[in-house]
């Protein structure tokens, strides 16, 4: 039964795309305005749609899920069916998903003695284990733990240059990675010897040198990143020669220095 009060929902099934860590999806829901007043929608503020991803004992995992506004006012007695943009959450799981109303900077319909509408979610992996490698030296990929494909059968791509050779274990910890959710990942880079006009490089690669594990916030653009199909990096000017990108907007990225490759950058001074 829907509360009393001005601010008051009643929501009908909960329909879900089948749900892929990190990866953006879409639920429909019909609803309809059970309270003493009107629902309107004013840019970023309003009654908005949003939801939380819960764990199985209800512990919110992700509190604050993406806004959708109504396409129209809804006045009292009035309902309408709402398609919503909801990202997964990570890892792969099993999830409670909980859509509710939210009247924005005074509270969630919830909070107001409302039910939201729930729904119990398997998240799959985000992909499949298809890694494509382009740029890559002949032989630059022998002895990888898991071997790639083909860009036409791949669920990700990575992007390397002449002259660098990742570790034995950077497609496994990259497929890793994309598979818990992130869409973009990339990782440490070490020189490989190379001549003194490489003392230049050294420097400009020292953001990305080997020693960290999974930095949240690093600054940097990615290098040598791979990146899921269909998601289209931000390239970025290279770095020394090797591919550089960052996330697009809203995507969950990944630097991981145990995600690494050995490169032997050029010296930047032409010859002859």
């Amino acid at each position: 039964m829907a509360p009393k009060g001005p601010l008051a929902a009643r929501f009908g099934a909960l329909a879900l795309d089948p749900a892929r860590a990190g990866a953006l999806g879409r639920a429909g829901l019909e609803l309809a305005n059970a309270g003493s007043v009107a629902w309107r929608s004013r840019g970023e503020t309003g009654v908005l749609v949003s939801y939380h991803w819960l764990d199985e004992r209800g512990n919110p995992i992700v509190w604050d899920g993406i806004r959708t506004p109504l396409p129209r006012p809804v006045e009292p007695g009035e309902s309408l069916r709402v398609e919503l943009a909801v990202r997964a959450p990570m890892p792969p799981g099993r999830y409670r998903l909980a859509v509710d109303l939210v009247a924005e900077h005074r509270a969630w319909f919830e909070e107001l003695g409302g039910e939201p509408a729930r729904a119990t979610v398997e998240v799959a992996p985000r992909i499949a284990r298809r890694l494509a490698v382009e740029g890559a030296d002949p032989g630059a990929l022998d002895g990888q733990e898991e071997p790639v494909v083909p860009r036409e059968q791949a669920d990700a791509v990575a992007r390397l240059a002449p002259g660098v050779v990742p570790a034995p274990d950077w497609t496994r910890r990259i497929l890793d990675a994309h598979q818990e959710g992130y869409a973009l990942v990339g990782g440490s880079v070490a020189i490989d010897g190379g001549p003194l006009a490489a003392r230049g490089a050294r420097a400009a690669l020292a953001p990305w040198a080997p020693g960290a594990g999974r930095v949240p916030a690093f600054p940097h653009p990615l290098l040598c990143p791979s990146a899921v199909v269909g998601v289209e990096p931000r390239w970025a000017e290279p770095v020394e020669g090797l591919p550089a990108a960052r996330p697009p907007d809203g995507e969950p990225w990944l630097y991981d220095g145990r995600v690494a490759v050995r490169a032997r950058p050029r010296s930047g001074r032409r010859r002859g």
